[in-house]
């Protein structure tokens, strides 16, 4: 565990932000500065078949020290950050003993990190805090993970007496962008089952998330003199506020929890003669997730009979829930709670509010829920991880291998 800290620290040194416009996978050149550093921490701690492909995708095995036939389990997660906040030049801060009250990240911005607002906060006084300055966010989503993965590959080659199977690792470019699987050879992986390590809180184990698509729609109108424009002018602003006006009021990010799906509108732009905006779509359960899309369809047909075909629009499905893929193979959520147990972690499983490279490994035949990796308040300013959820995340790997065995 003494190397889990400047391990972190190392890794969120290194800027690995996405990039959403890019072709290329990985979707930025920086990306390969970490991959690199990893592949090479893999071979140095003592890992097996370690390999990097063309776009930066890279695993490893640990091999069985059991003569048992077991199954093989894997650990994922990603390496870059979001497009959302930089990541260049991350400065992160150790609050050790944290007292429980609010923490100057930086002082000449006024930007605090206070449990009045993030009440979260509280449960971790005692702990030692990692928290940005300010000025970037962390990177814990998700080299936290990484971080925790490879923590646990090498204490379990450092302790041979903790018997497992077979053991593959995954780590992955541009999940932030939606693209961390699309690449991922799940064949070469071999593995029965995966977890990411890509979860907030400690404790959480989750298996269902959001079914989610983006839309994007354009609106076309006619530029006429606005004194003389009664009857002729299309004000394609106004089409795009007429669009926005017929979606529900109370189904937004800022409105719902728990299972309740949303339309979350992210970009508007436009003048007079064009005008486009940009939303995704997300719901729990497929049958409200098609009715959201519907309604997508029915809004354009209005306003195109009210002005004759002045809205296009495009859906495009991005991940789907893999509740699915995971009830059938129940076990390896059971042998995660119970690891979690036994280390003296209260498992909270809820549905994830968003997405993980599992949900789409999970339908491309890898059945892979999601396991905290112990941030919060990721993709920002504010981001935080206290370095005593990342050991618990370490005790929960190597229980799970160690469970496997004892299971099968």
């Amino acid at each position: 565990m003494d190397k889990l800290l400047p391990r972190f620290l190392d890794y969120v040194a290194i800027d690995t932000q996405s990039d959403p416009l890019s072709t290329t996978t990985p979707s930025t050149e920086k990306q390969w500065d970490l991959a690199k550093k990893l592949v090479h921490e893999l071979h140095q701690i003592g890992m097996q078949e370690v390999s990097i492909d063309e776009h930066a995708y890279i695993m490893a095995t640990l091999p069985s020290n059991t003569e048992k036939q077991l199954p093989t389990i894997g650990f994922i997660s990603h390496f870059d950050t979001t497009p959302d906040f930089t990541g260049f030049n991350v400065k992160p801060k150790i609050v050790e003993n944290y007292d429980g009250g609010a923490i100057v990240l930086n002082a000449k911005k006024n930007i605090v990190l206070s449990p009045d607002y993030f009440e979260e906060l509280e449960q971790y006084k005692g702990q030692t805090l990692i928290t940005t300055d300010g000025n970037t966010l962390l990177g814990a989503d998700d080299k936290a993970g990484i971080a925790e993965i490879i923590t646990a590959m090498e204490y379990l080659i450092q302790h041979p007496e903790i018997k497992h199977g077979k053991i593959r690792v995954g780590f992955t470019p541009d999940e932030e962008i939606g693209r961390g699987a699309h690449k991922f050879d799940v064949a070469k992986f071999g593995a029965d089952w995966a977890y990411t390590m890509d979860g907030s809180q400690v404790g959480e184990l989750e298996y269902e998330n959001f079914n989610a698509a983006g839309v994007k729609v354009n609106f076309k109108g006619k530029s006429v003199h606005p004194g003389y424009a009664k009857n002729k002018m299309v004000n394609a602003i106004g089409l795009a506020n007429d669009f926005l006006s017929l979606l529900p009021v109370h189904e937004k990010p800022e409105t719902t929890e728990g299972l309740e799906g949303f339309f979350h509108v992210h970009q508007i732009k436009g003048e007079i003669e064009h005008a486009e905006l940009e939303l995704i779509i997300r719901d729990h359960d497929e049958e409200q997730f098609q009715a959201r899309k519907d309604l997508i369809t029915d809004i354009a047909e209005k306003i195109n009979q009210k002005h004759a075909d002045v809205v296009t629009f495009k859906i495009t499905d991005q991940y789907r829930n893999m509740k699915e893929k995971i009830e059938p193979n129940f076990h390896i959520i059971e042998i995660a709670e119970e690891a979690m147990m036994l280390i003296g972690v209260e498992p909270i499983i809820k549905p994830i509010r968003g997405g993980t490279d599992g949900s789409q490994l999970s339908f491309m035949g890898l059945p892979c829920p999601n396991i905290f990796a112990g941030g919060h308040n990721f993709h920002g300013k504010y981001e935080y991880v206290p370095l005593e959820s990342m050991q618990k995340a370490v005790e929960t790997i190597v229980k799970i291998c160690e469970l496997t065995a004892v299971r099968f």
